[in-house]
């Protein structure tokens, strides 16, 4: 699991005018919030820090240092600028160990189709899914294994064996990939 390291400052005031004030000296505004509820840290954070955490489709922890203190995180919430789309706020949520938490995490599709090999098209209809899991038993990605799926046969959330201590939370029946069958092989195999 890769960790991003964040050092962060702590806010003396809030609000709007506060924020305002922050955005113009280049440093955006940040909340931590605590799993299993507590209270939340206002802090400021450089842009250059979170690029790592933001700009990507993996899923990282984060490590924000506050006066000292490290907190591991996750991210939870990104706001964009509607015209510039900068990063104008950013919400964390801290891991308790032992207090489960909910991420998106994407899926890694291994093997190879034999439905695929036979021509058939392979389509990926989920990237990503959502997990119940604890900071000790985290992982960064699922993979599913496609090595058995035949021209016309379906994956599905069901079919994902998830690490120990990972829940899936996604609907069990939806469709995570197919092997579509072409059109000319369709006609072929119907002669």
């Amino acid at each position: 699991m890769e960790i991003v390291a964040i050092q962060g400052q702590k806010k003396e005031k809030s609000g709007t005018t506060a924020a305002k004030q922050l955005r113009r000296s280049e440093l955006v505004p940040a909340v931590m919030y605590q799993s299993g509820g507590g209270e939340a840290i206002q802090f400021a954070v450089k842009p250059s820090e979170f690029r790592h955490l933001v700009y990507t489709p993996q899923f990282k922890l984060a490590e924000i240092t506050l006066d000292g203190v490290k907190h591991k995180c996750i991210l939870k919430e990104i706001q964009f600028h509607p015209v510039t789309d900068t990063v104008i706020h950013i919400d964390f949520l801290k891991l308790v160990p032992g207090v489960k938490f909910k991420a998106i995490v994407p899926l890694n599709f291994v093997g190879q189709s034999p439905g695929v090999k036979a021509g058939g098209k392979f389509i990926a209809t989920m990237r990503k899914v959502n997990i119940l899991t604890t900071p000790e038993k985290v992982v960064d990605s699922l993979d599913i294994d496609i090595s058995a799926m035949e021209l016309g046969s379906t994956i599905r959330v069901r079919d994902i064996k998830p690490a120990d201590g990972v829940e899936v939370t996604n609907n069990a029946s939806v469709p995570v990939a197919l092997i579509e069958i072409p059109r000319t092989l369709r006609q072929a195999m119907n002669k």
